[in-house]
């Protein structure tokens, strides 16, 4: 996930800058673990709180982001394999994102770089089978966290993010993994990441809820139709988006900026003790070499988390391998 420093929302440590390289245009060994707990819901649709005109009964569940936004979970509204093309927010595996910025605080400043990989993985969770992320938060040139998250696009056309294992590391050496949250275990629910077909007046959406670990992060268009420059390029028609965690009203709220067809291209955060603007200064399709070592390193974190079996994330079964090649040499 791509956030201010330290504070987690949508991805972890990313939300993840994500964008298709094709638009770019410049500007200047463990065994698996038990199957995880399936819960019953609701049908899904383009946003949380909205059911289809044969969906199962009204959710009994929280108003999480305001009236009428109790998460609704469907697990036969997603495909048996994931294929996230969601315009807004579109995941290709092969495809690496590189985005900087710098984090200013009351102690300082600290350059940070997140580089953002989408595997060849898919792992069952929930009952749904998704896309896994890699994520490698830098600050000052030193690992800090270390991330893998899920994600799948229901039938609708909606991304719902899964669940996070977040590694986090102080001096090169790990320090542990207690921000992991997984659906349908301990209370966590799948969230909206993106809608089908985000507009202004429509209603907020929650994106996550993790109570056991503080979770919760509720999402709004907050403006469209913008003009978005970043290193890479200068994207037309971006979309905003207002992101905050009501748990936490001290962290204050994020802006992101997804550009049509492209994806996210810019954070910015709003009040709050760290104020930091992430933009993308680099995106790449891998080669299949490439490919293969991202998929290798997803597949150490997952294994070290079944080592350990401190998180919810050593009660999924083991991610697999369904993509080898990315067309590149």
């Amino acid at each position: 996930m791509f956030q201010p420093h330290e504070r987690r929302t949508l991805l972890g440590s990313a939300l993840i800058l994500f964008v298709a390289a094709s638009t770019v245009v410049s500007c200047s060994g463990q065994n698996a673990a038990p199957a995880p707990f399936t819960s019953p819901g609701t049908t899904d649709s383009t946003s949380p709180t909205a059911a289809s005109a044969t969906s199962s009964p009204t959710p009994t569940g929280p108003a999480l982001c305001g009236p009428g936004t109790a998460i609704t979970f469907d697990p036969t509204a997603f495909p048996e394999s994931p294929n996230i093309d969601n315009k807004w927010f579109p995941l290709t595996p092969g495809m690496q994102y590189t985005t900087t910025g710098t984090v200013t605080n009351a102690e300082g400043s600290t350059k940070r770089t997140v580089v953002h990989s989408v595997t060849g993985l898919t792992k069952v969770i929930n009952g749904v089978k998704t896309r896994v992320m890699w994520d490698q938060d830098i600050s000052d040139g030193e690992l800090v966290e270390s991330e893998l998250a899920m994600f799948a696009q229901s039938n609708s056309g909606a991304v719902w993010l899964f669940g996070e294992y977040p590694e986090e590391f102080e001096g090169g050496k790990f320090i542990g993994a207690s921000k992991a949250f997984i659906s349908g275990i301990a209370g966590a629910e799948a969230g909206i990441a993106m809608p089908a077909e985000p507009r202004i007046g429509t209603p907020a959406y929650p994106q996550a809820h993790a109570p056991a670990v503080g979770f919760l992060d509720c999402g709004a268009v907050l403006k469209e139709n913008q003009r978005v420059c970043v290193p890479t390029a200068c994207y037309e028609d971006v979309l905003v988006i207002d992101e905050h965690n009501p748990l936490e009203p001290a962290d204050g709220h994020q802006r992101k900026f997804h550009s049509a067809g492209t994806g996210l291209v810019q954070v910015k955060a709003v009040g709050g003790a760290d104020q930091e603007t992430l933009n993308l200064v680099k995106a790449e399709q891998l080669s299949d070499a490439g490919l293969k070592k991202i998929n290798e390193q997803a597949l150490i974190l997952e294994q070290h988390a079944y080592k350990l079996g401190t998180s919810d994330f050593a009660k999924t079964p083991a991610a697999e391998l369904t993509t080898e090649s990315t067309g590149g040499k």
